[in-house]
């Protein structure tokens, strides 16, 4: 047996996505000025947030796609349980089978498909919408600028 000491494990690292500013110390030095993208750039999304008031815009728009995907997976999921407990209550479904599989059975394992197909179709109409108005809010304070 020997008395060395176990290895101190490796340091953390804090890993983090890259940034637009100027180029960290452990970085190689960059020859020329730091250029930023201008809108309209390759790789710049045409309707970047360029001002204060797109910001705020920009952040509006998350907020509201945000709340419109919890209230519908909320919406799902409640008309999922309903259907469900509906399906539980009406017994004389168990009676009739198909396949040797209870009726209720393959209502509850095809019969939600429909109903999430709606709920997305749904979805993505209101989503849509959102963002049209978020578009014309941003042609707006664009036609507004000096």
């Amino acid at each position: 047996m020997t008395d060395e000491q176990p290895a101190a494990p490796p340091q953390r690292v804090r890993v983090t996505a890259p940034r637009n500013g100027p180029p960290a110390a452990s970085a190689p030095a960059r020859t020329g000025p730091i250029r930023r993208p201008t809108p309209g750039a390759a790789g710049v999304a045409p309707h970047a947030p360029t001002s204060d008031i797109q910001g705020v815009y920009v952040r509006s728009l998350i907020r509201s796609q945000l709340r419109i995907g919890l209230v519908f997976a909320a919406g799902f999921a409640v008309a999922t349980a309903l259907f469900a407990i509906a399906l539980a209550l009406t017994p004389a479904l168990d009676v009739w089978t198909i396949a040797g599989v209870p009726v209720s059975w393959l209502l509850l394992a095809v019969g939600v498909y429909p109903l999430a197909l709606t709920v997305a179709a749904i979805y993505v109409r209101a989503a849509s919408r959102n963002e049209a108005r978020y578009r014309s809010l941003s042609e707006l304070g664009d036609e507004e600028r000096p």
